[in-house]
Protein backbone atom coordinates (compact mmCIF):
# COMPACT_ATOMS: atom_id res chain seq x y z
CA UNK A 1 0.00 0.00 0.00
CA UNK A 2 1.92 3.29 -1.39
CA UNK A 3 1.72 6.49 1.64
CA UNK A 4 2.47 9.75 -0.32
CA UNK A 5 3.39 12.71 1.77
CA UNK A 6 2.48 16.03 0.70
CA UNK A 7 3.61 19.36 2.31
CA UNK A 8 2.36 22.51 0.89
CA UNK A 9 2.18 25.88 2.67
CA UNK A 10 -0.90 27.15 4.00
CA UNK A 11 -3.16 29.19 1.12
CA UNK A 12 -4.46 26.16 -1.05
CA UNK A 13 -8.51 25.89 -1.91
CA UNK A 14 -10.35 22.54 -1.43
CA UNK A 15 -10.71 22.33 -4.59
CA UNK A 16 -7.35 22.69 -5.27
CA UNK A 17 -6.13 20.15 -2.53
CA UNK A 18 -8.85 17.74 -3.89
CA UNK A 19 -7.97 17.57 -7.28
CA UNK A 20 -3.91 16.81 -5.99
CA UNK A 21 -5.39 13.84 -4.25
CA UNK A 22 -7.07 12.87 -7.10
CA UNK A 23 -3.78 13.52 -9.58
CA UNK A 24 -1.67 11.70 -7.26
CA UNK A 25 -3.36 9.03 -6.63
CA UNK A 26 -3.95 8.24 -10.38
CA UNK A 27 -0.27 8.42 -11.12
CA UNK A 28 0.69 6.03 -8.41
CA UNK A 29 -2.14 3.53 -9.79
CA UNK A 30 -0.48 4.24 -12.94
CA UNK A 31 3.41 4.30 -12.34
CA UNK A 32 3.26 1.06 -10.18
CA UNK A 33 0.07 -0.93 -10.72
CA UNK A 34 -1.71 -0.50 -7.56
CA UNK A 35 -5.43 -0.17 -6.98
CA UNK A 36 -6.70 3.16 -6.13
CA UNK A 37 -8.22 1.91 -3.13
CA UNK A 38 -4.56 0.79 -2.00
CA UNK A 39 -3.23 4.52 -2.77
CA UNK A 40 -2.88 7.10 0.74
CA UNK A 41 -2.19 10.48 0.47
CA UNK A 42 -1.57 12.67 3.64
CA UNK A 43 -1.27 16.61 3.44
CA UNK A 44 0.52 18.49 5.80
CA UNK A 45 -0.45 21.87 5.69
CA UNK A 46 2.76 24.27 7.08
CA UNK A 47 2.33 28.29 7.78
CA UNK A 48 4.78 30.90 8.87
CA UNK A 49 7.68 32.28 7.27
CA UNK A 50 10.24 30.43 9.95
CA UNK A 51 9.34 26.91 8.63
CA UNK A 52 11.83 26.33 5.51
CA UNK A 53 15.20 27.01 4.87
CA UNK A 54 18.07 25.93 2.20
CA UNK A 55 21.45 25.43 3.20
CA UNK A 56 20.76 26.28 6.73
CA UNK A 57 19.15 29.64 5.44
CA UNK A 58 15.83 30.45 6.30
CA UNK A 59 13.96 31.48 3.30
CA UNK A 60 10.50 33.04 2.78
CA UNK A 61 7.45 30.91 1.44
CA UNK A 62 6.37 32.01 -1.74
CA UNK A 63 2.89 32.85 -1.69
CA UNK A 64 1.11 29.80 -3.48
CA UNK A 65 -1.17 32.57 -5.34
CA UNK A 66 1.18 35.09 -5.93
CA UNK A 67 4.67 32.92 -6.12
CA UNK A 68 5.92 36.29 -4.36
CA UNK A 69 7.87 35.76 -0.96
CA UNK A 70 6.19 36.42 2.42
CA UNK A 71 8.21 39.24 4.51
Amino acid sequence: MPIIEVHLRVGRTVEQKLKLHEKICNAAVEAIECRAEQVRVLITEHAGEDGFSIAGKVVPYPNPNTGEGVK
